[in-house]
């Protein structure tokens, strides 16, 4: 069972003009999202990521289509029994304690006392915010109130956990602790639903991604699906002779990146056991042979170009 599954999801708005023109925040989108997976949601500003997390969360409803968690619609409330939620730039009043914010949240989950008191214990050390519990809120920096806040998304010990840029204001530091952390919930067999403009936190952390741009969907798979190139390898070998480096640019169209490190790009395995075959003719060491992978910025930026023209 998916713990998200989204079919066919289109949302539109009313112009804020006298135009009969719809706004399309949402074009057609289908992806689902497997249980104790990490997962990420990424696109430029306006691509339509809040609208879709809106209607996951049951804040709104698609014009079209169907979203369901845990196989259940999203008007069916029983489903948010298994939710936890931390949204971008959270605020909780400044007079109250950190432990009476998770006590407050616990309690209007419908927890019991507790269990609430057991779970505060227990998240806020996992978060490394034992020592400020009893520190005021209005004490606190913005990687602290991160910190809380994820803390409160887990506090119902929730399946599934949506969290909107997490690492915001967090220093590198902080940022590792909160993948750990993640990781660790990963383990537990929650899954996680991960929006965040820092792509390497993302590549670093995430099974799968889809990508939006102007409301519609690019691009879905796993991260490393989407950063690999298919027909380009890098071999890094002993030193190359000069004679062997020029059959390698004439032949075999390489780009020479050292005197032990090239890349080439083949059109299938073929090719590629040609040039292995002839390196070690050339009593060339091999000492590793990887297929090419592109960083996921430089893949994201490249993709949302593509779609421009």
């Amino acid at each position: 069972m998916s713990s998200i599954s989204i079919k066919n999801i289109r949302k539109e708005f009313p112009s804020k003009s006298f135009s009969k023109n719809k706004i399309i925040a949402l074009d057609n989108v289908s992806f689902d999202v497997g249980e104790g997976e990490i997962f990420g949601l990424l696109g430029p500003n306006g691509a339509g990521k809040t609208t879709l997390i809106k209607i996951l969360l049951g804040i709104t409803y698609p014009t079209e289509g169907e979203a369901k968690l845990f196989d259940k619609d999203i008007k069916d409330v029983r489903s948010k029994k298994f939710v936890g939620y931390l949204p971008e730039n959270h605020k909780f009043p400044g007079y109250m304690k950190g432990e009476q914010v998770l006590h407050y949240f616990g309690m209007l989950s419908g927890m019991k006392n507790k269990d609430v008191k057991k779970k505060t214990d227990e998240f806020l050390k996992l978060v490394e915010m034992d020592k400020w519990r009893k520190t005021k809120i209005k004490k606190y920096s913005k990687g602290m109130m991160q910190r809380l806040g994820l803390a409160q998304s887990m506090l119902n010990d929730p399946k599934l956990i949506f969290l909107d840029e997490p690492t915001d204001g967090v220093d590198p530091i902080g940022r590792k602790q909160i993948r750990d952390v993640l990781l660790n919930l990963k383990s537990l067999g929650k899954t996680i639903f991960l929006n965040s403009h820092l792509l390497s936190e993302i590549e670093l952390i995430c099974d799968r991604v889809a990508i939006l741009n102007q409301g519609q969907l690019i691009k879905e798979g796993s991260v490393y699906d989407i950063t690999t190139s298919s027909n380009s390898y890098n071999f890094v070998t002993s030193e190359i002779s000069d004679d062997v480096v020029n059959t390698l640019l004439n032949n075999f169209k390489a780009t020479l990146n050292s005197k032990t490190n090239f890349t080439c790009i083949v059109n299938n395995l073929k090719d590629l056991n040609d040039i292995i075959d002839f390196l070690r003719t050339k009593n060339v060491l091999i000492e590793n042979v990887s297929k090419e992978k592109n960083s996921l910025e430089s893949m994201f930026i490249n993709l949302i170009e593509q779609t421009k023209n």
